[in-house]
């Protein structure tokens, strides 16, 4: 991150903005077609009208290669895999929505990602924010994991909430969880993810809400003692809930150099 960057995302501060957050990256970002990316836009992963993905693929490479599914964020209200003029993330009703349709997701990479190049005993899972809730929440709870077992190598999560009875949840994240207390344990994805059966990397941003940091934290402890070893974590210095992600795809390493670390270790 350049001096001039990280001086514009402190003057946005811990406030999740992504009108002015995108306008810092947008340019630096750039525009489809992508050399030597193929794109295959909207295949259909389950029933519901919005049960939709995007494959990119490199171009002119043989053989197969590790898999990255992607889960985006948007406050459990909003946001899309895709939106026409904005380069990022190129929704979910209630709970257990979110996990269901990653797992659906998994499954349909499973049977299908060979055939674009795609080594699928090697999928990497990857949530950011809402994103990282649904993906967590997907490879905590077996019962969405269907007849395959997890179908993941390993599992990537950016700033998300993991623990719903410890985070100040707004009426938008109350209508995905629901507004009952009761449940707010079971549906957490913190408790399966004590015993996660692959490596994970944690990552947060340091900007991010104080809310979201201490999610990291408490998920990095709890899940000291997994089957698979302690998470690895990473905190972005001088990045905030979405610089973190905005990043992706730029000339700027601080998350996706970790990443590629990580799908490279996990054999």
């Amino acid at each position: 991150m350049t001096p001039e960057i990280a001086g514009q995302i402190a003057a946005i501060g811990r406030v999740i903005d992504p009108v002015k957050t995108g306008a810092i990256y947008a340019p630096m970002h750039d525009r489809e077609p992508y050399a030597g990316v193929n794109v295959t836009r909207d295949i259909r992963y389950g029933p519901a009208d919005r049960n939709l993905l995007d494959i990119f693929s490199a171009e002119g490479v043989s053989g197969t290669r590790p898999v990255m599914i992607f889960v985006h964020g948007g406050g459990f209200v909003g946001g899309n895999k895709s939106t026409p003029g904005s380069p990022f993330y190129d929704n979910v009703p209630p709970w257990p929505a979110g996990a269901e349709d990653v797992g659906l997701a998994v499954r349909w990479v499973l049977d299908n990602i060979a055939r674009y190049g795609g080594d699928a005993s090697r999928v990497f899972l990857f949530g950011h924010s809402a994103g990282a809730t649904h993906a967590g929440t997907y490879a905590a709870m077996p019962q969405f994991h269907g007849g395959r077992g997890i179908g993941i190598a390993g599992l990537i999560l950016t700033s998300g909430i993991y623990d719903f009875t410890d985070f100040p949840l707004t009426d938008n994240h109350k209508g995905y969880t629901g507004s009952d207390p009761s449940l707010l344990a079971a549906r957490s994805p913190i408790g399966g993810l004590r015993t996660l059966p692959v490596p994970a990397l944690i990552a947060g941003a340091e900007l991010d809400p104080p809310a979201f940091i201490d999610q990291q934290r408490k998920l990095i402890d709890a899940m000291a003692q997994t089957p698979a070893g302690k998470p690895q974590a990473v905190m972005l210095d001088g990045h905030s809930h979405l610089s973190l992600g905005f990043s992706i795809g730029t000339d700027e390493t601080a998350l996706t150099g970790p990443i590629l670390e990580f799908v490279s270790s996990v054999r």
